[in-house]
């Protein structure tokens, strides 16, 4: 009988632990996922796509044309991989290089994993419905949003063909946010002055 295997599970050192609140915020504001599933050939697929976070789904919408949803046995286990930004950290930065030199580059980035069983829906309404609420999701605050409603019934119907939902029902949620937290207050406050100087905005890549 071969070994149990571990559960899979993302790497997160205890200072890199996102804080449970943080967590929906930081994917309804990211918005979009990497789905990944198994085909029942063993093969892997991946697929970058908007994502809303309602409940205890993860629901989104693929391209007909992409055979992804087409080898997603209903039922079978995925991953859902949210990305924030991201960013080279340069050792020059830190205050500790000309202190000791004892510094190394690293990656700063955030990451939540929604780990779960995937379904598809090839169903006209439920991509409507889909399709009708991430548009009011990133069209509100806007001066004039547009609503699926704006459009001839005729042409949404047409243009809700091409794609097909997907669903995971989210059943275990890993977050990580590597922001330099295990750095001192000096050597962060150099990473933020180095971003900054690189002229990228340091929120949300550093921990102030």
């Amino acid at each position: 009988m071969p070994d149990q295997q571990p559960d899979p599970q993302l790497y997160v050192p205890r200072h890199n632990v996102m804080d449970a609140d943080d967590v929906r915020p930081f994917v309804a504001a990211v918005a979009t996922a990497q789905l990944v599933t198994v085909g029942a050939d063993g093969a892997p697929d991946a697929t970058f796509l908007p994502v809303l976070w309602e409940d205890d789904r993860l629901v989104g919408h693929v391209a007909r044309a992409n055979a992804h949803w087409r080898r997603i046995v209903d039922g079978s286990p995925a991953l859902a991989i949210v990305t924030g930004p991201d960013t080279y950290v340069s050792p020059s930065w830190y205050a500790a290089k000309a202190e000791h030199g004892k510094v190394v580059p690293t990656w700063n980035y955030s990451v939540v994993h929604l780990r779960g069983r995937v379904a598809v829906h090839d169903d006209p309404d439920w991509v409507r419905g889909l399709v009708t609420r991430l548009t009011d999701r990133h069209e509100t605050g806007r001066a004039e949003p547009w609503a699926v409603s704006d459009a001839p019934a005729d042409y949404v119907t047409k243009n809700l063909r091409p794609i097909v939902g997907v669903e995971l029902l989210v059943e275990s949620v890993e977050a990580k946010a590597k922001l330099s937290q295990n750095r001192s207050d000096h050597d962060r406050q150099g990473v933020a002055r180095g971003l900054t100087a690189d002229g990228r905005d340091p929120d949300g890549l550093v921990q102030q």
